[in-house]
């Protein structure tokens, strides 16, 4: 089964190295020297890669055959796939491959249906389940231990806890005591006193 397992970003300096946004958990199997990988568009590929590291907390790879800033370029946002075996599995019983994922049902703890996990994205500071809801609309649930309460493959569910506003944004709640400031002062202007015209 093929994964995508990047995306190719920017050129970084002179020497053919490339920003990469990582969509693997584990990017140290993926993404180390030597992997050979199939790229979409095809005819971009297939590219080894040759070296990798981490600077300013952006993985940067360099493949064989690209030594210039101009050959780097040509290759932004090609996509980086992997071949995987589909029975394999993370090694960690908390970390899931995408595939495994997608089209799960989200339910809430007591059954009630949200919808149906059409992709996950990957950002820098947390994953993000894409839920299309039955009307066709989208719902973002981050994929973090405190709303995400079990994922259960066999049943082919999420199961969620949201916070108040994360579903239905009419259960949404203001935290902000900036607004409470503003609500106060507010009122306190419609009592000032008014002076003489």
């Amino acid at each position: 089964m093929q994964l995508v397992v990047a995306r190719i970003g920017r050129a970084h300096g002179i020497k053919g190295e490339v920003t990469v946004e990582v969509r693997t958990d584990e990017p140290e199997l993926r993404l180390g020297p030597g992997a050979v990988l199939a790229t979409e568009p095809a005819a971009t590929g297939p590219l080894t890669i040759e070296t990798g590291r981490v600077h300013s907390g952006r993985l940067l790879l360099r493949f064989e055959g690209v030594r210039d800033r101009t050959g780097a370029e040509a290759l932004r946002n090609t996509l980086l796939i992997a071949e995987v075996d589909p029975e394999e599995l993370p090694e960690d019983d908390d970390e899931f491959y995408d595939h495994q994922l997608i089209d799960l049902d989200v339910v809430l703890a007591d059954g009630t249906g949200i919808g149906r996990i059409t992709e996950i994205s990957h950002l820098p500071s947390q994953d993000l389940f894409i839920v299309e809801r039955p009307d066709g609309s989208e719902v973002m649930i981050p994929f973090v231990e405190e709303i995400v309460a079990e994922i259960d493959l066999e049943e082919q569910r999420a199961v969620i806890t949201p916070p108040p506003g994360l579903i239905d944004e009419s259960e949404a709640v203001v935290a902000s005591s900036r607004d409470e400031d503003e609500e106060a002062a507010a009122g306190d202007a419609d009592e000032a006193p008014k002076g003489d015209a």
